[in-house]
């Protein structure tokens, strides 16, 4: 018989954020948004590896600032000019091609007492900008890490899901899973939702082959 697994884990819900929890990995960089709008230099940098929550944490805090989002790839000028309507989420900030409408975009916001939040894959020391004055703007704007969620609660989650649903998930399953989907209660709960459909659909109980067809259907649904 197959031994259940446990995970004793301090996760706690994020003050009015249903589907965001709280771990070492991200409670950091939560704990600068709650700062706002305190930041120094009226600007944060959030960086971190591809599903480590970014996104998730910049839509928590879009939801309070009503900040508009751009992506730094696609800078324009209509669009810096129109940063006097409020704060901005520039995305992919390590991407942009053009960075001299960063730093465009970086002096008016201050010039109009809004606020910015960045995000980015690569800590901005790593950045491939040629501006010493874009280097030194953002060598003083406060950059914080988010780091890979731990597995054991990315683990939690889905077995709580999953038990929810009165699911058995072998430990192989569970592994699999969390090693390959965004670290997310919502990407969580979408999986737990694809997995329980399948196996209901193909009278199957959990196993890796079954978790692999979901992963791959839902990744062809989201190429993104």
């Amino acid at each position: 018989m197959g031994h259940q697994l446990t995970f004793d884990l301090p996760i706690q819900k994020a003050s009015g954020v249903e589907d965001f929890f709280i771990a070492h990995s991200n409670e950091e960089a939560l704990s600068w948004l709650d700062r706002w709008p305190d930041w120094p230099n009226r600007a944060l940098i959030l960086y971190g590896p591809e599903g480590a929550g970014k996104s998730h944490l910049a839509a928590i805090w879009q939801r309070r600032s009503h900040a508009q989002l751009l992506e730094a790839a696609k800078l324009v000028e209509s669009e810096i000019v129109n940063v006097s309507a409020g704060h901005v989420i520039l995305d992919h900030a390590e991407l942009a091609d053009d960075w001299e409408k960063v730093l465009h975009l970086l002096n008016l916001v201050r010039e109009q007492g809004h606020t910015i939040l960045m995000l980015a894959r690569a800590a901005p020391s790593q950045w491939q900008v040629a501006l010493a004055d874009l280097r030194s703007r953002l060598g003083a704007i406060q950059a914080v890490a988010i780091l890979e969620p731990e597995d054991e609660l990315l683990a939690a989650v889905l077995l709580k899901l999953l038990a929810d649903r009165q699911i058995r998930a072998p430990k192989d399953v569970v592994t699999y899973v969390c090693a390959r989907i965004e670290r997310s209660y919502a990407a969580v709960a979408n999986v737990v939702a694809a997995l329980d459909a399948q196996a209901l659909g193909e009278q199957r109980a959990l196993t890796v082959p079954l978790a692999r067809r979901v992963l791959q259907s839902l990744s062809a649904d989201n190429p993104d």
